[in-house]
């Protein structure tokens, strides 16, 4: 056996098992379409690796040498249908097989060419080329923010197509691909290719493999770190986003506070006009969080009938109009399911980050301010001056807001 040929049945024996691997992500999420399309280009690939495995044994190797290069081209292709399901983006699924085909019947067609011949082999090779790149083209233009994962497939891509361009070169380089097809696997030129086709497709696989794995690792925390009633983060997923807040404030100098609130009266709600009612109540509040928080900052529901939001790049001034206006706008909602004239009200507890203070610290003052909120009679908001014994400008600033100073 050839070192192509080897190398040959090691393509088939990866692919198949590429394919089972992407199979078994796709079952474990019924909704991974991404993963589904991969496992049939690799599929796909499978059959690409027995054609050309059999190829010796036909005495007119036409029509197996286009089958190969179709089922090839189309591997590539469902591995592209696969990209773009993953990035979000629309595939031109009519022109790609209209590519296929045409590029198919030119491939039939050139095999009446010198078999040495540069367009015949580029005819072969650079269809390839074509779909590595509409693959890169389809991760670059997704308006996902793309990681270092990403970027990384983004990279291989870009190598790959470039490896299918450059092998006509190789194989003028390396004497020719054989005096006919059933010569191929004998050549240098197919040892080359083969690896070269074992490194990217197994590269590509792999990167594909960690970036759904982490999608799914994501998805899963997303799920245990989210309330399912009001679609904020738990009060575990709060404070596990809060603290990376306010660890990324700290790095780029800039302030941190933290508002709490609690809805007035709740338990009042649930006996007076059922528990559907206060679920209500907790989704309207929670939705009116979610459209006045900006995209960078954390809110979470951490108790019952209580919530937090952190909010970075907001000094107390700031944090406390925030809160005023959550108040003021929050007590003027109807709430489905209440009387016409029934508002509910909240509470706000408000602090800032003190350079020597660490979030449980922070998240102790809010909590501090949101039981004077409670004490003064609800419906209102107020701050924690900062840290025993701090008497720095924020102090003073907070002081002077709650009318202490």
């Amino acid at each position: 056996m050839s070192g192509a040929n080897f190398i040959l049945l090691i393509n088939l024996s990866v692919a198949g098992l590429l394919a089972a691997s992407f199979m078994a992500v796709a079952f474990h999420d019924v909704g991974r379409a991404p993963a589904r399309w991969l496992a049939f280009g690799y599929l796909l690939g499978m059959a690409y690796s027995a054609i050309e495995f059999s190829i010796p044994a036909f005495s007119d190797a036409r029509l197996p040498v286009v089958a190969a290069f179709a089922v090839f081209l189309a591997a590539t292709i469902a591995f592209n249908g696969g990209l773009a399901r993953k990035y979000g983006v629309a595939l031109p699924w009519k022109p790609m097989l209209l590519f296929l085909l045409t590029t198919t019947i030119a491939v039939y067609f050139v095999q009446d060419l010198p078999r040495q011949s540069l367009i015949r082999i580029m005819a072969y090779q650079l269809p390839y080329a074509v779909m590595q790149f509409v693959g890169l083209a389809i991760v670059w233009s997704s308006r996902q923010m793309l990681a270092r994962l990403d970027r990384m497939l983004m990279a291989v891509l870009a190598a790959s197509g470039l490896q299918f361009a450059s092998k006509p070169f190789i194989a003028h380089a390396l004497g020719g691909w054989g005096a006919n097809p059933q010569a191929y696997l004998q050549s240098n030129y197919a040892l080359v290719s083969q690896s070269l086709g074992t490194v990217f497709a197994l590269a590509l696989a792999l990167l594909m493999l960690a970036i759904l794995v982490r999608d799914v690792l994501a998805e899963v925390t997303s799920k245990s770190e989210t309330d399912t009633l009001s679609r904020l983060l738990n009060r575990g997923g709060f404070t596990r986003h809060a603290e990376l807040a306010v660890l990324g404030a700290m790095r780029q100098g800039v302030p941190v506070a933290l508002v709490i609130a609690d809805l007035d009266h709740f338990k009042s709600v649930n006996d007076s006009f059922g528990h559907a009612s206060g679920d209500r109540v907790i989704e309207t509040f929670a939705g009116f969080l979610r459209e006045a928080a900006a995209a960078h900052h954390v809110a979470g529901r951490i108790g019952g009938e209580e919530f937090a939001i952190i909010l970075p790049g907001t000094n107390l001034a700031a944090a406390r109009l925030f809160a005023e206006g959550t108040r003021s706008a929050f007590g003027g909602l109807p709430i489905d399911g209440l009387p016409a004239d029934n508002r509910c009200t909240a509470s706000f507890g408000v602090a800032e980050l003190h350079p020597s203070e660490d979030f449980a610290d922070l998240m102790r003052r809010a909590d501090q301010a949101l039981y004077q909120a409670k004490n003064a009679g609800r419906d209102c908001v107020r701050v924690s001056a900062g840290p025993a014994g701090n008497w720095s400008s924020a102090g003073m600033e907070a002081r002077a807001i709650s009318g202490k100073v």
